[in-house]
């Protein structure tokens, strides 16, 4: 399910082809390799879900596809690349076989889209008999099981079966299944990936393999529907059982929605349709009295968002996709029956549609390229970003220069300084103009966002997630044309180098600057930092050479050490992991973080800290909820937490044994810091604003030490937010800044009462750090990451 069911508030584009990509492979997929699960620990059901059926598990679904693709001369199976846990990620293709051997054209075809969209639109006028591609997305939590499994049921109908409907279908609609998109919460029933994350958050970032499978499958085909299927939605409203969007607003701006808008609910309400009149086929006491489906749009006024891209059907959309969330009601053979139904609705409507459908999706294609937004204000697109490079540092611009084109968006390189805005830049700096066929997705990627706190009652996920801020490089607005000789770039490679006789200083500057700091540690190469965070070696230039060039980063001589830098040590990190509670690995994102940092990493269970304590280890992370220490849990959170009352009493003692030792205690978020206090670690108050609230801050940093290396003025990112007051006893290392403006972007009702409060504490008698920002979230926040480095490092 995209959404909290208990919360109601408030490669090629080939959508114009008359062909598809065959001739088809003759050697199918195989089932899968098991890497870290074999098929006996495969779960038959979920503890979170009310209903459990048999449904099928992902052991059987390669052979299963096979069978069926030996049956049929429609049919592609492709496995695409490997879930975290290494399992097959297939990928069905369905398409009449008369248009076999022609992907050449649609190559051609494809250009003309997004160089010459009006051409196209000709030719799609004269052209009748054109085929658009539409993607059906299996089962992206794990524990949503009807969604494959009516996948499953469409590919075996489509690859076979000859009746008019089908048939008429084909003629006219290429079909591409993903068929489970998360194999590895489908084998463990959980919601999230091997990971720990939950795919449906991850399509901003696209941090995982699943994730950048999806995305290269919707960047190639440039779906003209795009449907995710999910669960589990009953009574949202009297009588309506199931969900499917559009959704209610706040809209993201970034959107033509005006086109999407004219063409997904006059879909959506054509699923209905089909479901509806295949009601007499469903067998529970739920569909008995059902009349119909919960469509957000029509059926509430907030609640149900479209506003981040985080979402894959909201991703799509940038894509030009008419993209739907598809919510079946039950766990079931129903759950399977609706999810079924609504897709055959959906492509039924694709059908007879499919001509305006398309050349509307070229519209939004063709208003890009040109410029033209006549649905949003003047200068709400800027007519460029400028993307200056540091020389001594580039990799955070680099990292977010093949992020753009990974996405398709067009980033140009400037051959010689320029000016832009009275102001000059040099050589070599990147400039994404916003001229391009997906111009909406380029700046929903590169905006600041915006506050809309007073736009909706309650936001369900994130509301702001600025790649410049949250990744920490320069994305600079302009709203002149940029003059300057440029050349297309197609990727970005790094290679770093030493340079000079040493000592070398390594800037504190990056994910990767700490990273080459940890791989030297680990090493064995001797290390010192100062407090303004920055980090030495003394270490000849053949002994760090392999791993600077590695690292991307340019580094080069000091003239000395300051006297105040102290030896680091190759530190053991441990985080309390969360297995599951509410369906949620809440530790995952700090997880991925610190090993991105370079650090070397253990998860441990609450039990395990309980039974075995924290030997080996030098620093002890806490990221997540508080019902990690728990003696209350109900019988589907259980497996994740303390067993009997009494492990909690062993959990505090091995803690305080570790930290009596010289172990470091850290705890990032509302949760680790609520649980902080009630493992006797701080006396602070703890304070935190609601679940939905979430955001973009002004945070005043101490700029050293603690926040060494982050400035007096800076930004931070907040989700549940938390701060603390009654500090007396602490060192308060950064502050949310004192002015009514500190929130920037993104949605926290009353949150005047955070206000230039302490937002990053350590005890003065304790080695205990507690961070209320998000450092770790989602695997996203690049830029605060090194807070947690800090943190660490800090003794």
């Amino acid at each position: 399910m995209k959404k909290n069911t208990k919360r109601k508030a408030a490669a090629s584009f080939l959508a114009v082809s008359i062909i598809s990509m065959v001739p088809w492979s003759s050697g199918f997929a195989e089932g899968p390799k098991w890497t870290n699960v074999n098929t006996y620990e495969e779960q038959d059901g979920s503890k979170f879900n009310s209903e459990n059926y048999d449904f099928v598990k992902f052991s059987q679904i390669g052979t299963k596809l096979n069978e069926i693709a030996k049956q049929s001369n429609r049919m592609k199976v492709e496995v695409r690349g490997k879930s975290a846990d290494g399992h097959p990620l297939y990928v069905v293709t369905i398409a009449d076989p008369t248009t076999q051997g022609k992907f050449g054209k649609i190559q051609a075809l494809r250009k003309q889209m997004f160089k010459n969209p009006g051409k196209a639109q000709d030719w799609i006028a004269a052209n009748p008999d054109f085929k658009v591609p539409i993607m059906i997305n299996g089962s992206i939590h794990g524990t949503e099981f009807v969604g494959s499994d009516a996948v499953l049921q469409l590919i075996e109908r489509f690859a076979t079966q000859n009746d008019q409907e089908t048939k008429g279908i084909l003629e006219n609609n290429i079909l591409i299944f993903n068929v489970v998109q998360n194999p590895d919460g489908r084998v463990n029933a959980t919601r999230f990936n091997g990971e720990g994350i939950d795919l449906n958050r991850d399509f901003i970032t696209q941090s995982q393999p699943e994730t950048k499978e999806t995305v290269g499958l919707i960047k190639e085909w440039n779906p003209m529907v795009f449907l995710d299927t999910h669960g589990y939605v009953k009574n949202y409203a009297p009588n309506r059982q199931g969900l499917i969007e559009p959704c209610t607003p706040p809209h993201n701006p970034n959107y033509e929605y005006d086109l999407y808008n004219k063409w997904a609910y006059q879909q959506a309400e054509a699923m209905e349709a089909n479901i509806m009149a295949d009601k007499k086929e469903f067998t529970g006491d739920l569909y008995k009295s059902m009349e119909g489906v919960y469509v957000p749009q029509r059926d509430d006024q907030a609640g149900w968002d479209d506003y981040p891209p985080i979402f894959t059907p909201m991703y799509a959309m940038y894509h030009g996709a008419y993209g739907h969330t598809l919510e079946a009601p039950t766990n079931d053979l129903d759950g399977v029956r609706w999810q079924y139904n609504a897709i055959m609705g959906a492509l039924k409507f694709a059908t007879a549609n499919k001509q305006a459908m398309i050349s509307d999706q070229i519209e939004m294609f063709k208003r890009g390229i040109n410029f033209d937004h006549p649905y949003h204000p003047d200068g709400f697109f800027p007519k460029a970003y400028i993307l200056p490079v540091d020389e001594k540092d580039p990799t955070v611009t680099d990292k977010a220069v093949n992020h753009l084109l990974n996405n398709d968006i067009e980033v140009v390189q400037a051959t010689k300084a320029f000016e832009a805005d009275g102001k000059t830049y040099s050589k070599g700096t990147y400039i994404v103009k916003m001229d391009q066929a997906k111009a909406g997705l380029a700046n929903t990627m590169l905006w600041d966002g915006e506050d809309i706190t007073d736009d909706t009652p309650a936001m369900y996920d994130i509301s702001a997630w600025s790649l410049p801020e949250l990744w920490g490089f320069e994305a600079l607005p302009t709203q002149n044309s940029v003059d300057v000789t440029t050349t297309k770039v197609n990727q970005v490679s790094e290679q770093g180098a030493v340079t000079g006789k040493g000592p070398y200083l390594i800037p504190n500057s990056s994910v990767k600057a700490v990273n080459l700091v940890n791989t030297l540690l680990q090493q064995g190469v001797a290390v010192k930092r100062d407090q303004q965070g920055n980090f030495y070696t003394e270490a000849a230039a053949n002994q760090i050479s392999a791993a600077v060039k590695a690292s991307g980063l340019q580094v080069g001589s000091k003239a000395a050490i300051p006297a105040d830098a102290a030896t680091l040590n190759n530190l053991k990190v441990a985080i309390l992991k969360d297995g599951g509670m509410g369906k949620q690995q809440s530790h995952s994102g700090t997880k991925l973080a610190l090993k991105r940092l370079g650090f070397q990493v253990t998860e441990v269970t609450p039990v395990e800290v309980a039974e075995s304590g924290l030997n080996g280890f030098d620093v002890f992370v806490y990221s997540g909820t508080e019902s990690l220490i728990s003696t209350n849990l109900s019988a589907a959170n259980k497996e994740f937490g303390f067993q009997n009352a009494g492990q909690l009493d062993s959990f505090k003692a091995n803690l305080n044994n570790f930290m009596n030792a010289g172990g470091q205690y850290i705890a990032v978020g509302a949760g680790a810091s609520r649980a902080t206090f009630t493992l006797g670690l701080t006396d602070d108050t703890i304070n935190s604003g609601g679940s939905n609230s979430n955001g973009i801050v002004k945070v005043n940093y101490e700029g050293s030490g603690l926040t060494a290396s982050y400035k007096p003025n800076d930004l931070g990112f907040v989700y549940r937010p938390a701060w603390y007051t009654g500090t007396d006893n602490d060192e308060v290392a950064a502050t949310l800044a004192d002015s009514d403006d500190f929130f920037m972007a993104g949605h926290w009702q009353n949150n005047s009462a955070a206000k230039g409060k302490a937002i990053m504490v350590k005890e003065k008698n304790k080695d205990v750090t507690m961070i209320g920002l998000e450092a770790g979230f989602r695997d996203h926040t690049d830029y605060l990451f090194r807070l947690l480095s800090n943190a660490i490092f800090e003794k």
